[in-house]
């Protein structure tokens, strides 16, 4: 999931010519664009090289961005990939005026990204109690944590069953999470466990198929349980997390809190989590 309103950076000095080295910021390495997918007009997947001293959680998000008017134009991507991938994925939206993602969408392989050193973020497993089942609801890009959790041996360690919800407007937008989801058979270290532990339930708002409607309404509504023929949420036992747009996460978090689930951190887990920091 991406953020385009952080670190923007104004215009550099006009005199100083493009011939001249830009040091880099202490705070940023340069790595290498490994591969690049996109899904539709309007979404795409990249991956980076990483760096041998890299570490993070899964769940966790990072500075990434560009050089743009000699300045480091940065923003918050999450981490797509699991804490034990050689190489980091991420997935982003391609926004035509955005600052970065206007010029993000149009990077090739062998290019130089910038990386921030310090990931952080909420949505990880240690945020949360013990349970049995693990709800991932998401919306949009919002997904990209949750591929790196589903990705995680840890989660499976923690939970003997997870839901991922994906809500997108079209159809064709939910590729990418299908992919992961898909792709999951083959993984290395969770392709004997996961498939048959996690349930996928992608729904649509601007396009009829299978499952149509917005999670929260089909929440609210019961229908969502229905379709899975699965208990409404149990504080003891189930546990959730939270990515998306900002009144998704606004509803969601009251039909967890009307449910009885609470709302952790790193420093006072309980049953659910969300991202909290930016805005989608």
């Amino acid at each position: 999931m991406e953020y385009e309103n952080l670190n923007l950076q104004q215009d550099a000095d006009p005199q100083i010519t493009d011939e001249v080295p830009i040091p880099l910021p202490k705070s940023v390495t340069e790595q290498i664009v490994q591969g690049i997918h996109h899904w539709t007009e309007d979404l795409f997947s990249f991956r980076l090289t990483r760096p041998p001293e890299f570490r993070f959680r899964s769940g966790e998000f990072v500075m990434i961005g560009l050089m743009a008017d000699r300045k480091p134009l940065l923003r918050a991507y999450s981490i797509a990939s699991p804490s034990w991938d050689d190489g980091l994925d991420f997935y982003s939206i391609k926004v035509q005026n955005g600052p970065l993602t206007s010029r993000l969408q149009h990077i090739q392989e062998g290019q130089k990204i910038l990386l921030g050193k310090k990931p952080t973020g909420t949505l990880v497993l240690d945020a949360l109690k013990p349970g049995k089942r693990l709800f991932l609801l998401s919306t949009g890009t919002g997904l990209a944590p949750f591929a790196s959790l589903l990705r995680e041996p840890e989660t499976y360690d923690k939970f003997d069953e997870l839901i991922l919800t994906h809500t997108c407007r079209n159809v064709a937008d939910l590729a990418y999470g299908k992919s992961v989801v898909e792709g999951l058979i083959n993984d290395p270290l969770v392709g004997e466990i996961a498939p048959a532990r996690v349930r996928y339930y992608p729904t649509t708002t601007q396009e009829e198929f299978q499952y149509t409607g917005r999670i929260t309404n089909l929440i609210s509504t019961g229908q969502f349980f229905e379709d899975l023929d699965i208990g409404t949420f149990d504080a003891e036992f189930d546990r959730a997390m939270i990515c998306g747009s900002t009144p998704m996460i606004t509803d969601t978090k009251l039909l967890l809190e009307e449910a009885g689930l609470e709302e952790g951190s790193n420093a006072a887990p309980r049953e659910f989590v969300v991202e909290k920091a930016f805005v989608a």
